[in-house]
């Protein structure tokens, strides 16, 4: 296991979170959708991270396949001086490259492949021409068969098996075009004999634990055992979010889900691998079962996509972002649009605007309503859905609860409520961490001692978050002992009476 110290810069002191909860009025989110956005060269430095996050930024991804490690250590720098200054704690979700399976090199850069033609894929490195290049990954060749389709450039050829060898493949093209250098091939039909960890990938994974990351996604997941060696380097150091991008990981979906504690529904490269007519009901069925599990789920890529370079949205991209917050997602991400687009503050404020507008719909609620599922058979569970049911039925400004590891606020999640979810914890990496729950408010404070320390700052920092006003009443659950992690057998309703 990879071991990581404790979280490379400071905690807030209790001036300092004083301070930002003074500044948080106007931070709190008027939605229960997280926005996930990625870092890059059109999103860098504190000035530009900081109007990110004004804007509605929860969790900021650092995306390793790009950048040099001093970039991303500046990155994670200006996140925590934001993260002091506003007293708001921010997520940071450390995206490894994984194993990327490329061509080789062409004479003259590219060529042009017709339909019909025959072609061969082979290591011998010399450069490549119309009749034949090199593809420098022997496992790909052991998990070939006949008639077995391979998809280059994201999918805009397909060549199809006609022969192969340990190797080497003999391949008939089935949809031509240019192929130039370095280009991507996915094999959508095979599960490839490879770890979703290359030694970049450690080095990086190394990195970011000693920068105190709170999410790690893994890239290219295909079976359970990816997941199992994920968590034997990561520990408890940091939440390990999969990225679904291939059809193998959708087959195995319930075993991936019970050994993370997060998913991403990576359209971009799952569209490449499977028929694009087949995504939405993937990403449908993973968002369900995830909710079921009572895990986040994020959905990603080509959200917003015209926005890197036009100031506004299409209606068909507006409608895709409300769709997947229709349909519960935990949270919605920017890739490019804020990484290297022309208008990273504005694709975050149009996301964040789709996202509120869903949330004041009264058909939004009545539709998680009905998709309820019944509780699980535990003292936290019980507790979890008894709060959500007792805040609708007494109409209570909010739900507060008291959480140490987090699991708490993830099982008053999964009942999606529509009071909005006050989540206090002592941990500043829980707090970091569950800035990706759908619905959850986060502060990090001072563990409570009794119940009339409960109720008192469930009572004052509701008031202070403006989550509750004088008069109205919260629900309040925690554990007994207090401190214990996962022990949820407590729930009071208190009056704001201020």
């Amino acid at each position: 296991m990879i071991s990581a110290p404790s979280l490379s810069s400071r905690a807030p002191s209790a001036a300092e979170r004083e301070r930002g909860h003074n500044k948080l009025k106007a931070l709190r989110r008027r939605r229960s959708a997280k926005i996930v956005a990625t870092l890059g060269p059109a999103s860098s430095g504190l000035e530009r991270i900081r109007a990110l996050f004004d804007a509605g930024v929860d969790v900021f991804r650092l995306n390793f396949s790009h950048g040099t490690h001093d970039q991303h250590r500046a990155s994670f720098a200006a996140i925590r001086q934001i993260e002091a200054d506003t007293g708001r704690p921010i997520g940071i979700l450390t995206d490894l490259q994984g194993p990327k399976l490329r061509v080789g090199n062409f004479a003259g850069g590219r060529v042009q492949l017709a339909n019909g033609a025959h072609f061969r894929l082979d290591l011998d490195p010399e450069l490549g021409d119309e009749q034949r290049a090199c593809l420098p990954h022997p496992e790909i060749f052991e998990a070939l068969r006949t008639d077995t389709d391979l998809l280059l450039d994201d999918g805009k050829l397909r060549l199809r098996v006609l022969d192969c060898g340990a190797s080497f493949a003999e391949t008939q093209v089935m949809v031509g075009g240019a192929l130039s250098d370095h280009k991507g091939v996915n094999v959508p039909q095979a599960v490839l004999p490879i770890s979703a960890l290359t030694e970049k990938d450690r080095a990086d994974l190394s990195f970011a634990l000693q920068q105190g990351t709170d999410w790690v996604a893994l890239s290219f997941v295909q079976r359970p055992e990816d997941v199992a060696e994920g968590r034997k380097l990561i520990g408890n150091a940091a939440g390990l979010l999969v990225k679904l991008e291939k059809p193998a990981a959708i087959r195995q979906l319930d075993e991936i889900i019970e050994l993370a504690d997060a998913l991403m529904v990576a359209r971009g490269d799952l569209g490449v691998e499977m028929p694009p007519e087949d995504v939405p009901s993937v990403q449908k069925q993973v968002i369900h079962a995830c909710r079921v599990a009572g895990k986040p789920v994020v959905v990603a890529t080509q959200m917003l996509e015209s926005m890197i370079t036009s100031p506004t949205p299409t209606r068909a991209e507006a409608s895709d972002v409300a769709t997947a917050v229709y349909e519960g997602a935990d949270g919605v991400m920017l890739s490019a649009e804020t990484a290297a687009g022309q208008f990273p503050v504005e694709a975050v404020t149009m996301m964040d605007r789709i996202a509120r507008r869903v949330h004041e719909d009264p058909l939004f609620f009545a539709t998680l309503d009905a998709s309820r599922m019944p509780p699980e058979h535990t003292n936290s569970d019980a507790i979890s859905a008894a709060a959500c049911q007792v805040a609708e039925t007494i109409g209570a400004a909010a739900i507060v609860t008291f959480t140490s590891s987090g699991a708490t606020a993830l099982r008053a999640a999964r009942e999606r409520p529509a009071a909005p979810i006050l989540t206090i914890t002592p941990n500043l990496g829980t707090a970091r961490r569950l800035a990706l729950l759908w619905g959850a408010h986060c502060v990090h404070l001072a563990d409570i001692t009794n119940f009339t320390d409960m109720v008192h700052k469930a009572v004052r920092t509701a008031h202070r978050e403006e989550v509750a006003g004088s008069g109205q009443r919260v629900v309040i659950t925690a554990g007994v002992p207090f401190g214990t992690p996962g022990s949820t057998n407590v729930l009071r309703i208190a009056w704001i009476d201020r």
